[in-house]
């Protein structure tokens, strides 16, 4: 299974990093690949939202949705993205917003995935590992142009 994950300290509160990863339908503005995200159910909980979420990503000709269940839990400051249905044979996918202060923040994002085809997997695995390393950025200069930069 291949997996990616990296750590990035922010200028921006833990509280603004969860609202904006959280925001999924948003998502077609500016993380890489992803062409369309629909949110199909959302339940309201004690502490937790859990929104079930269909996104198409994109790369030249080839198309794959998939969906998935986001439990977003602010208490702990975590969203946790299980794997429902769609081109993987595996999903796991978490992130984690710890508070280094009022306008800091230390963002941890953790991807592990198998296709569940061979091809699709030669395919577009190199695509998709390049796209989850532009993640952190693209989050990160989202945040910049919604909350302003730090200092």
């Amino acid at each position: 299974m291949n997996s990616f994950m990296t750590k990035r300290r922010v200028g921006h509160s833990a509280a603004d990093m969860f609202d904006l990863v959280a925001d999924v339908k948003r998502y077609p503005e500016f993380v890489p690949l992803c062409e369309r995200l629909v949110v199909r159910e959302r339940e309201e909980g004690e502490g937790t939202t859990i929104l079930v979420a269909a996104m198409t990503v994109a790369y030249k000709v080839l198309r794959e949705t998939f969906t998935t269940r986001v439990t977003l839990n602010r208490a702990r400051h975590e969203i946790l993205v299980e794997y429902l249905d769609g081109p993987f044979r595996k999903l796991e996918n978490r992130w984690s917003f710890k508070p280094l202060g009022e306008r800091a923040s230390e963002v941890e994002f953790y991807i592990a995935y198998e296709f569940r085809s061979r091809t699709l997997g030669l395919v577009m695995g190199a695509v998709f590992e390049a796209a989850f390393r532009k993640f952190a950025e693209a989050f990160e200069r989202r945040a910049d142009q919604i909350y302003g930069t730090a200092g």
